[in-house]
């Protein structure tokens, strides 16, 4: 299956569900293979909004704001996304941003 054909069967599954968040989520992984930057962070951005708990996100939206030049709201994306992760007792996630967060710095 090609890029092209999974963002159109992304884009179909969002149609019956809009508010789908791991959908939104694949979505905006697919248009950063395609180095799409600017779809991937309209849906990112769309996701970190209506989902803020959807701690996947998190991570390759900081690295998207990151690679985009918005270091600093990059890293305000790794800290709200560690504290989500730690108030749901999720270490691996919270280890994961604190990586990238220290990186970023």
């Amino acid at each position: 299956m090609t890029t092209d054909t999974r963002i159109s069967a992304l884009l179909g599954f969002l149609n019956d569900d809009p508010s789908d968040a791991e959908t939104k989520y694949m979505l905006a992984l697919e248009y950063i293979k395609l180095g799409n930057d600017n779809s991937a962070m309209v849906w990112m951005s769309d996701l970190h909004h209506s989902h803020p708990d959807y701690l996947p996100n998190y991570y390759h939206y900081g690295k998207l704001l990151e690679r985009t030049g918005e270091v600093n709201k990059a890293l305000k994306i790794y800290r709200e996304g560690m504290y989500k992760a730690k108030s749901k007792n999720d270490m691996h996630t919270y280890s994961e941003l604190q990586s990238a967060s220290d990186l970023a710095e």
